[in-house]
């Protein structure tokens, strides 16, 4: 008989074989992970529920997601990163077959021995450049599953123009640059799609092409996003690592927004390290950047950068740090004045209200705050949100005996 585990993900097989090792049925593992959650004083659903999530996470249907790595780390006493490790991905998957062809074994942008391509000049640059910028436009509303594809397609023709192509060294300092901006928004939106090892995959691609280029900018914004996905689903310690890179690579003298990005990021690594002292300074920074002129033009890739989305940061960082009455006033002003075209990004800042008012004891309302959540997501296709979506659903479970609650619960019950 085939072995079921072959097909599931590496941590799903190995959250299989660590119950099994142990003798526990997922009720036994179900009332460990609520013991431990008391001791947290992490609220849990109730144990049906709770067994659901176990035999889906099994499945490999979908990760487990905070607080749950951190309470299985304990029920199984083992390392967080060791428990939910990656395996090497296989060949020929989606954008990993896109990435293994277009990184060349030795320096991932090597030119080839022989250029037999056209010469380019700054005109294909300027193509390029508008292209990026309209898959950064295409991500405003559309979510990773949905451009996944034509993203890692135009990155894949940037690194081919750059590599066979023969061009001045200026033209090929600049295809570098453009072909670091492809990786920036390639990578995030293979994280968006859920694809985290492709988009690290990704992301150093696009640091070692910045790196070559001389661009500290777009380096330290490359290393940022890395730190951003790390911090977020791996070891919290290297997120806040890899942020404080991202901040140095920036240097004193980088455009005012992207040091306040830089400091915002690692703001919110030391939220997920728990280390509130240093997230609160690291947010004062930013706000110091942000008011700054001090600096050169910031490239257009920092388009989005503003005080309302580092407005949304503080109040994720408060959220995240249980201070909901400091969180709340924040996200309620930065979404009255949201665009709602930006469905994903919209979805995601309710999220964060509804987590903040079940912190501020106020069930009914973070009730009101997941519908209009769920209800905005419906069509968005992204990993983020389907992920977001459960974890406020699952805070949500303690509370089914209010009517707001448990109505919310019906119409999207957390095993659809």
């Amino acid at each position: 008989m085939p072995d079921a585990t072959v097909d599931l993900p590496h941590w799903a097989a190995r959250l299989l074989a660590e119950r099994r090792q142990r003798g526990w049925s997922q009720k036994d593992l179900a009332k460990r992970l609520a013991q431990a959650a008391a001791k947290l004083g992490i609220p849990m659903p109730e144990r049906t529920s709770l067994v659901r999530s176990i035999r889906n996470w099994e499945a490999g249907r979908y990760r487990p997601r905070d607080p749950y790595p951190v309470l299985l780390s304990r029920v199984f006493r083992l390392e967080e990163r060791e428990l939910f490790a990656d395996a090497v991905m296989p060949p020929g998957t989606d954008p990993a077959q896109v990435l293994a062809s277009i990184l060349p074994e030795g320096e991932l942008l090597a030119p080839l021995p022989t250029r037999g391509g056209r010469r380019v000049g700054m005109s294909t640059v300027t193509d390029l450049s508008a292209r990026v910028h309209g898959l950064r436009l295409a991500d405003d509303v559309l979510g990773g599953d949905d451009l996944i594809g034509p993203a890692f397609r135009e990155l894949n023709t940037a690194v081919r123009i750059y590599r066979e192509s023969t061009h001045t060294d200026d033209v090929g300092r600049a295809l570098l640059t453009t072909i670091g901006e492809y990786a920036q928004i390639a990578g995030w939106i293979a994280s968006d799609a859920g694809k985290h090892e492709q988009a690290a995959q990704t992301y150093r691609l696009g640091i070692s092409a910045a790196r070559e280029a001389g661009d500290r900018t777009l380096e330290s914004n490359l290393i940022g996003s890395l730190s951003y996905q790390v911090a977020n689903i791996g070891d919290t310690y290297e997120g806040v690592q890899l942020s404080r890179a991202a901040l140095d690579t920036a240097e004193p003298d980088a455009p005012a927004l992207a040091r306040a990005l830089a400091w915002d990021r690692l703001a919110w690594a030391h939220a997920r390290h728990n280390d509130a002292q240093a997230a609160m300074h690291a947010l004062g920074e930013a706000e110091t950047a942000l008011a700054s002129d001090h600096g050169p033009t910031a490239p257009s890739y920092l388009y989005w950068v503003d005080h309302g989305e580092l407005q949304v940061m503080e109040a994720r960082v408060y959220t995240e740090l249980r201070r909901p009455l400091r969180a709340v006033p924040l996200l309620t002003d930065v979404l009255a004045r949201y665009d709602t075209t930006h469905a994903r990004e919209l979805a995601l800042y309710l999220s964060w209200l509804a987590v903040a008012l079940l912190d501020a004891n106020e069930p009914e309302e973070a009730a009101d705050a997941a519908r209009r959540m769920c209800e905005v997501s419906a069509d968005v296709a992204s990993d983020r949100t389907t992920t977001r979506t459960r974890l406020v659903l699952n805070r949500l479970e303690p509370y089914r005996d209010i009517a707001e609650v448990r109505d919310l619960l019906a119409r999207y019950p957390l095993s659809a």
